[in-house]
């Protein structure tokens, strides 16, 4: 499995990368929660539809740099953000713990 960090994280964050289309639609639906982090690329838009928790969205451009991090509820459309290629999703809170933000550099590291 690989992690993620940014320069605010203090300890990597377990991350599952879901690569091909069918792990993209499938995202954390029908899951009850996630430990750490989910990585859709690419992505440009995510929607909460059937999930049975709140996430926070993080959109990301090609270099991995946050654009904008949202909380969605459960039954929300996102709405595509310009130059995002990338989207990590977490439970609603945690980002804000690992120091995702608005111009954080996220790091991933394989294992």
């Amino acid at each position: 499995m690989a992690t993620l960090t940014t320069p605010g994280t203090p300890a990597p964050v377990p991350l599952e990368v879901a690569m091909s289309a069918r792990a993209r639609r499938r995202g954390l639906l029908g899951r009850d929660g996630i430990d750490g982090a989910l990585l859709l690329s690419p992505a440009g838009a995510v929607h909460t539809l059937g999930m049975r928790f709140a996430i926070d969205v993080a959109y990301l451009d090609r270099k991995f740099r946050v654009l904008a991090v949202r909380t969605m509820k459960p039954g929300r459309m996102g709405r595509p953000r310009p130059r995002s290629r990338h989207i990590l999703e977490a439970e609603a809170g945690a980002m804000e713990g690992w120091g995702v933000r608005r111009g954080a550099q996220v790091m991933v590291h394989d294992r």
